[in-house]
């Protein structure tokens, strides 16, 4: 819940449903049968239990703050009786929550081993000094959080003595069993919210159990319902008179046979509520549990796409690969060719180097030899000339 919401929320229930001047913006009112009387009163199981272990989800009826604070406004000029309301619908909750107990129970003496009657006694001393322990611990830290240090202090001293007296009790039920049995663990059920306690929890366990919001919530619904019988039956009785005179004894008095009647059939009522809200959540979970199913297909399938869209780019990668692997053996094949023309190629090279160098040396011998003539024939005229002179 946002701040503003928590805002609009304390408004609601100091001021009411008018609070901004508004006559029509709830469409219901405090005394309508769709709102929840035992939340008009603060006493709805569904309200104390919420985010508890068993929370029992949200109430069939209408729980407004706001129609909470008419309530409070309207009831300080007239009676309207809810607190009868309420005590059925406890009672209802609260025999429930008995028959649960009772089960536990059942199912604890049918699995557990038997134990003598003296082990028993000797167990329940256990159990009572443990409880006792997590019960002072749990107020001892409360006392503590609201700045009441003596009390606090105080009852920790208690706590030490009923600790000597758990250490001596535990000390006898080990000497009266054997060592194989007592390590295992004998479980106890909680008389007021039906939870498991064993007897060798620690107290710092058994503290956070009778500290805990599920075993107070109870506490609370208990006490208010011990506090609702105390007067339904005066209750029901100016009820009668209350409508006797509002109808001006034109009407049959209700007498007590018929509010139990009423009564049998507002429990009835009650069930069959109960009875349809498991049924709507089984519903919803089969829902839930289909649309999760549904979506781990759908993921599933989006997975087997992926998949076969990576198989695809692979193949059109080694088919990529494939093409380049045969332009680079074509590649080869040519510069193989290439290689075995090269040698033919150097081979006429040489050939035809070798017929220039000879042409190159039969023109140099000619030269030579022309040379040689012309210096010959130079020599001889030169020797002629000598011969004319002399």
């Amino acid at each position: 819940m946002s701040a503003h919401e928590q805002m609009r929320a304390m408004l609601d229930q100091l001021m009411g449903t008018t609070r901004n001047g508004e006559t029509d913006r709830h469409s219901v009112k405090f005394y309508d049968d769709t709102v929840c009387k035992s939340f008009l009163l603060q006493c709805c199981p569904h309200e104390i239990l919420s985010s508890t272990r068993m929370d029992l989800g949200e109430c069939p009826k209408i729980h407004d703050l706001a129609l909470r604070a008419d309530f409070e406004l309207a009831s300080k000029t007239k009676d309207y009786f809810y607190d009868i309301d309420a005590t059925e619908h406890l009672e209802t909750f609260i025999a429930d929550c008995d028959r649960r107990t009772s089960a536990a129970k059942q199912r604890l003496a049918e699995t557990q081993e038997e134990l003598s009657a003296e082990v028993t006694e000797k167990a329940n001393a256990v159990h009572e000094l443990a409880e006792q322990i997590g019960q002072k611990l749990a107020r001892a830290e409360a006392l503590g959080e609201e700045g009441m240090v003596e009390e606090s202090v105080k009852l920790m001293g208690e706590i030490d003595e009923l600790r000597k007296k758990k250490a001596l009790a535990e000390q006898e039920y080990r000497n009266s069993m054997p060592a194989s049995s007592y390590q295992q663990q004998k479980l106890r059920v909680c008389e007021v919210c039906s939870a498991y306690l064993g007897i060798h929890d620690n107290d710092r366990r058994l503290a956070d159990h009778f500290g805990g919001k599920l075993h107070l919530g109870f506490i609370t619904i208990r006490d208010k319902l011990a506090e609702l019988k105390k007067t339904v039956d005066k209750r029901r009785e100016e009820r009668g008179v209350s409508e006797r005179e509002r109808s001006g004894g034109r009407r049959h008095y209700v007498g007590g046979r018929e509010l139990d009647r009423r009564a049998r059939r507002h429990r009835e009522t009650a069930r069959e509520r109960d009875r349809e809200r498991d049924r709507d959540r089984d519903r919803k979970d089969r829902g839930d549990r289909d649309k999760d199913r549904g979506d781990r297909d759908k993921e599933r399938g989006d997975r087997d796409k992926e998949r076969a869209e990576r198989d695809k780019e692979r193949g059109e990668r080694d088919k990529e690969r494939g093409e380049r692997d045969k332009e680079r053996g074509e590649r080869d094949r040519d510069r193989s060719e290439r290689d075995r023309e090269r040698p033919e190629r150097r081979r006429s090279r040489s050939r035809s180097k070798t017929k220039r160098d000879e042409s190159r040396e039969k023109s140099r011998g000619r030269d030579r030899d022309r040379d040689r003539d012309s210096r010959r024939s130079r020599s001889n005229r030169s020797t002629s000339r000598e011969r004319r002179r002399e």
